[in-house]
Order: C-alpha cells, then structure tokens, then sequence
C-alpha cells in the first residue's frame, strides 16, 4: 500500500503532496523534511529504495524534481518504480514536456491526475491512454 507520495524539487520545496495515511500537519512537514534529506543526499550509484522508519521509500529524479513514494516493505519496489514512472509519462503526455512550474501553476489538474492513477493507495489505472483520455474527458466539460 502506498501511504503517501511526494513531488519535491532540489531545494526541499514539496510541489505535491498525497497522503493516503493520516498524519497531522506538524508529521507531514516533518516527513517531508527528512525525506528530502535522505533523497537529496543519495549518490546516484545507490539504489532508488530506501528503509525509513517502519516502511520503504521508492524515489526517482527526473530532471530537478524527486517523485517519492512511501510503502509497505513488503510491497514491490519496482512496480512502485514503475508506478512512479508512469504517473510521470501521463504528466508529460499532458502537459507536453512536463517540467516543475506545470505543477505550480496547475496543480489542481496534477491532483486530478494522480486521483485517475491512484486510488487509496493503490494502483488503480495501470493504462496511459486510458488516463489521457478521461483527462481530455474533463478538459471538455462545460
């Protein structure tokens, strides 16, 4: 199960933020800190899996933004990579070339689109053209 997710930049600024846990607001920030700590600091020769506390974290870079996620350590860490991975295709296929000021000035459409992939921690729509498709579906509503 994923328990949250997190889209940071270089600098330690979160750009999106789902939590599929519940936290209180000092918990989260204080997540958020330490993971990007631990992402920001990793030579690129290790591994993009990470023991935190009682789960795992599972990051990739692309570009200067970090994509992490938080799961279950008996969870599959490479289908949590590839999980990772796809939502990032579906973000570029989207916004054409996605890059980190896509997610600030539209993340309304960044959350509808992890809301499409993901559903309560869970992988819910394993298909890009499916979730391109029902995005285009709301872009079109009146």
């Amino acid at each position: 199960m994923i328990h949250f997710i997190l889209v940071q930049n270089r600098q330690g600024k979160t750009r999106l933020s789902k939590w599929y846990t519940p936290y209180d607001d000092i918990e989260k920030r204080k997540l958020s800190h330490e993971i990007h700590k631990i992402v920001n600091s990793r030579e690129s020769k290790f591994t993009n899996f990470v023991e935190f506390r009682t789960h795992r974290i599972i990051y990739r870079r692309y570009a200067g933004l970090f994509f992490s996620m938080c799961v279950d350590p008996t969870d599959n860490e490479l289908f949590s990579l590839e999980a990772i991975h796809l939502f990032v295709e579906v973000l570029d296929a989207y916004f054409g070339n996605v890059c980190e000021l896509d997610l600030v000035f539209n993340f309304y459409k960044v959350y509808a689109i992890i809301d499409e992939v993901f559903l309560a921690g869970e992988l819910m729509e394993p298909s890009k053209q499916i979730v391109l498709q029902r995005m285009d579906f709301l872009d079109n509503l009146p």
